[in-house]
């Protein structure tokens, strides 16, 4: 059973089960031993962010401190700003199954 204890917000993760299934991630916050808070500032915005089991997602190891550090402050985040941060990632996952 996978658990949250070693996941950060700002933690990058794509998500292997459910609608969303391919699409990436950030995580928003940490809710219990089970579950997180991910968006991704298009289908899942950062005022209505989805709670996903964490056996859901793939977890990578990047993490986006500057996300993290602003969303502590309460600095301006908004959802462009983290489709913004995700674009590498995404972009990275899209020619993955381009290639499948």
């Amino acid at each position: 059973m996978e658990i949250t204890t070693d996941l950060k917000i700002g933690q990058i993760a794509k998500s292997k089960a459910g609608r969303d299934r391919g699409r990436i991630f950030i995580i928003n916050r940490v809710l219990d031993e089970q579950h997180v808070l991910v968006c991704d500032g298009d289908l899942r915005k950062l005022s209505s962010p989805k709670k996903k089991k964490v056996k859901h997602l793939v977890i990578y190891n990047t993490v986006l401190t500057e996300f993290a550090e602003k969303l502590q402050r309460n600095e301006n985040l908004d959802d462009a700003y983290v489709r913004k941060l995700l674009t590498p990632f995404t972009q990275d996952v899209s020619e993955e199954m381009e290639v499948e």
